[in-house]
């Protein structure tokens, strides 16, 4: 069984060699790679994406997974056993051609969106979309599914969840949200304006932004941060984990807290246990479990008034005409004015959750084949017109805002709000666990609050689900109401709702 095990471990090691170039390649298409290198790069990761699913389909790994099943592995062993025995059998149900097919169109499709985008125009991108929600439902089918058709889609980015378990724990949120923000627009406060409606300077963002990632722990050594069009992280190991933003000098807030979002993600990366790099016990959980990390960081700590009140002076020195006779409460109330927004990444923490509700909504209407590809464009506006009360003023702004569709990831948009959820109930264990927490972020502390982290969570790799590690740290299940009582709380002390 020794022997069995070890050329398991190599064959799977070479299956995470193949994901990491796919994931520079990918990088590097967001990045710096030049208009016109779309086309061979879409054959690239097509290739590639072909040799994985081959490597993975191997009959060689497939009896050496039959073989280990029979046995009785335990511990890290079994772990790694049963994720890669779960891709694989996904992967036999799907033919390598459509593998290539669905990776080239992959591609292909972001450098359309991209140009989409920029024009506002999306009947460009319009039979993109359509050949993409084609091809993953063909891909569902394949795989098959119980319940809705939208449990194949939510499966691969949040493993063992329904819609019949997610769903319900969004409506509960929306429950509690839409009376708070129908309070806080009765407040008719607008603490930003006078503060953040200002000129910032690209260059002097970038260098307060580098120094507070740098405060949080990550590590410049073994990553890097560079502009997309997207703010997003791309890690291939612990040793080399790659963010981005995007800057305009408008927009204090969106690259400073995209940064430490960003940055959230990366420090859980950077976390994972590194003597199991390569290997699924190695790798992070969930994409739900991603994004607690992200938003745990943004928004708990980053949007904190303890927060402010070590950063706004350093801050000044950045910016000390704009700043200036700006004091720590005016800003936090700044930095937190809720208000109906465009923007996904861009809303407040309030709102941000009705911008996932409407493309939660719209995609599983379209996987479910209740509406069609080019009705998106006026449900989109509907929606956001019944959701925040404002319209988009052009597609760029509204249904070609993100880039999750252009690449295929559809399924991808709950797991955000799951992240807040679990971000939520974490936090308060960290405060239950370390009373001193945000007297110390005041402080500049920001370590303390990384280090549990990468104890409670980041070093666990993929031992627990999403469900178990949640369990596990704060004792009971995923709840609702840890993030709403933090919003009304919050934002009830801020807009004199109380």
């Amino acid at each position: 069984m020794g022997q069995h095990y070890e050329e398991f471990i190599r064959r799977v090691k070479e299956l995470a060699d193949l994901g990491h170039a796919q994931g520079m390649l990918s990088w590097d298409q967001e990045t710096y790679m030049p208009p016109r290198g779309a086309g061979p790069r879409a054959r690239s990761l097509g290739t590639l994406a072909g040799i994985y699913h081959e490597r993975l389909t191997d009959p060689a790994l497939v009896a050496l997974v039959e073989k280990l099943r029979a046995g009785d592995l335990q511990g890290d062993a079994e772990v790694n056993l049963r994720y890669v025995e779960r891709d694989q059998r996904r992967a036999l149900k799907i033919p390598r051609e459509l593998v290539v097919e669905l990776s080239q169109t992959q591609s292909l499709a972001h450098e359309v969106w991209v140009e989409a985008r920029k024009k506002s125009d999306f009947p460009l991108f319009r039979p993109w979309l359509e050949k993409l929600l084609g091809l993953q439902q063909e891909v569902a089918h394949r795989v098959g599914f119980e319940g809705s058709i939208y449990n194949a889609f939510l499966d691969q980015f949040e493993p063992y969840a329904r819609i019949e378990t997610v769903a319900p724990l969004l409506e509960q949120l929306r429950l509690r949200l839409v009376p708070l923000v129908k309070g806080i627009a009765a407040a008719g406060l607008r603490p930003a304006v006078g503060i953040l409606d200002r000129e910032f300077p690209v260059d002097r963002q970038e260098a307060f932004g580098r120094r507070v990632l740098a405060d949080l722990g990550f590590d410049l050594e073994r990553g890097r941060l560079d502009v997309s069009v997207h703010p997003f992280c791309s890690s291939t190991s612990p040793e080399d984990v790659r963010l981005t933003t995007r800057y305009s000098a408008r927009q204090l807030t969106s690259a400073l807290f995209g940064i430490i979002h960003e940055a959230g993600h990366g420090l859980y990366e950077q976390g994972l246990p590194a003597d199991v790099e390569g290997t699924p016990v190695g790798g992070s959980v969930s994409l739900g479990i991603h994004e607690s990390q992200s938003r745990l960081w943004e928004n708990m700590i980053g949007r904190s008034r303890d927060f402010w009140e070590h950063y706004l002076p350093v801050l000044r020195e950045y910016f000390p005409d704009q700043l200036k006779g700006v004091e720590v409460d005016a800003f936090y109330a700044a930095v937190n004015q809720v208000a109906p927004s465009l923007i996904r990444v861009e809303a407040d923490e309030v709102t941000y959750n009705l911008h996932i509700l409407l493309r939660f909504e719209l995609e599983q209407a379209l996987v479910e084949e209740r509406v069609s590809v080019a009705e998106l464009p006026e449900l989109w506006d509907e929606k956001m017109v019944s959701y925040l009360g404002i319209r988009p003023p052009d597609a760029a702004k509204g249904v070609l805002q993100d880039t999750h569709w252009s690449i295929g990831l559809i399924g991808y948009f709950p797991t955000y709000s799951l992240g807040n959820l679990y971000a939520a109930q974490f936090f308060a264990q960290a405060q239950k666990e370390m009373p001193g927490l945000m007297a110390g972020v005041a402080q500049g502390d920001l370590l303390c609050l990384k280090g549990w982290l990468n104890r409670q969570v980041h070093t666990k790799g993929r031992r627990l689900n999403a469900g178990e590690l949640v369990q596990a740290v704060t004792g009971e299940g995923l709840q609702v109401e840890y993030f709403a009582e933090y919003l009304e709380e919050k934002y009830g002390e801020l807009y004199h709702l109380r």
